[in-house]
């Protein structure tokens, strides 16, 4: 059967919207810039990664995969002018942090190292949220778009980068599934080391497209090594995840209930997840589940998952895959876990942009959530 012209359309029109405008950012956006203007945020990020490593002693990294896991830390500065949702890059050779995202200071940390920093209480503040990005992402895209989410969401607590080998490139999405698997171990291990001396409104896992992939295959992976213990401590938010739905099924016979409801982030015109389900021959992704339909629900509400349509979002991308960096800076409180929003129900439910509201698909009840 021939794809119809909608497909071919959209496959030649995806790889423009996904690699965005211009030339994508190199590893020169990470040098150390010291001088500061003082009305720049600060923004500190630890980042664990399976990317290999070019040099011992700098943090740049490649798309090939470590043999174990690599650890940073390092200091993002958000510019005075900065608009919320954007990543104002640097139009020059070096950062200027007057104009644009830059790092003001970093440093290599050994696994020890890595484990002192975030220990509870050693950081100022117990709140950890772990950010798994998604396909085609670089290591420096993935850090400025953390530093972004935690500046304009006024995020709760240390932003922890958990960066998988991607390739960075549209043709890479068959690589990157591969890469993703590869981490899979290492990211259920940093789930396990950040829930250590935690409570169990701690910790928040976000993870973006496939990213959100690699988070439920950790979780899986967690429940069949017997570690209630760290399932039990974790909210989990998935945003537009690249999941085929009877995989994603299968997943949570596995993982069960979790104590948190997991939230996932869903919107049926996301153009990313329309081709990956054509790639993949496969059905329809789990970011694109249809909340009106009952058995959506039915099955939501049987796994102890909270979907939410947030389609009323404007999305600041063509591709329409990344409406959750405009959710998370426009209504924070949707993406701090379970526990702060309120939302502690499972079930399929649609977010109201124009009320900043969360409702049943079949019961409009303004900033309740029906029974």
């Amino acid at each position: 059967m021939k794809p119809s012209p909608s497909i071919i359309a959209l496959l030649v029109a995806l790889p423009v919207a996904l690699a965005g405008c211009g030339t994508r950012p190199g590893s020169d956006v990470l040098q150390t810039v010291m001088a500061v203007p003082d009305d720049a945020a600060q923004v500190k990020v630890y980042a664990v990664t399976t990317r290999n490593r070019i040099s011992p002693t700098r943090n740049i990294f490649d798309a090939g995969k470590a043999t174990a896991p690599n650890y940073a830390e390092l200091t993002v500065s958000i510019p005075p002018g900065h608009k919320p949702s954007q990543i104002e890059w640097p139009k020059g050779k070096r950062p200027d942090p007057a104009t644009s995202f830059a790092v003001t200071g970093q440093s290599v940390l050994s696994d020890s190292g890595f484990r002192e920093a975030i220990r509870p209480g050693r950081t100022g503040s117990n709140h950890l949220a772990i950010f798994v990005h998604g396909y085609n992402y670089n290591f420096q895209e993935s850090l400025f778009r953390l530093a972004q989410i935690s500046h304009d969401a006024k995020l709760e607590g240390l932003p922890i980068l958990f960066s998988w080998p991607s390739q960075a490139a549209v043709a890479g999405y068959v690589a990157d599934k591969e890469s993703a698997t590869y981490s899979r171990d290492y990211l259920a291990a940093l789930m396990a080391e950040a829930v250590k001396g935690r409570s169990d409104t701690d910790v928040v896992v976000f993870g973006h497209s496939m990213g959100g992939w690699l988070v439920v295959e950790a979780l899986r992976q967690l429940r069949l090594q017997g570690r209630d213990d760290v399932l039990s401590k974790l909210n989990v938010i998935l945003a537009a995840p690249d999941i085929d739905e009877d995989v994603f099924r299968t997943q949570m016979a596995v993982i069960g209930k979790m104590q948190h409801p997991m939230t996932v982030l869903v919107s049926g015109d996301d153009r990313a997840l329309a081709v990956s389900k054509l790639i993949s021959a496969s059905t329809n992704r789990v970011g694109t589940l249809d909340v009106k339909d009952p058995k959506v629900q039915q099955t939501a509400v049987a796994n102890g998952v909270t979907l939410i349509d947030i389609s009323q979002v404007q999305p600041m991308d063509s591709a329409r895959h990344n409406r959750f960096v405009d959710l998370v800076g426009l209504y924070p409180s949707l993406t701090a876990g379970t526990e702060r929003n309120g939302l502690r129900k499972a079930g399929a439910f649609v977010f109201d942009a124009a009320g900043a509201t969360l409702s049943s698909p079949f019961r409009i009840v303004s900033g309740v959530l029906a029974e």
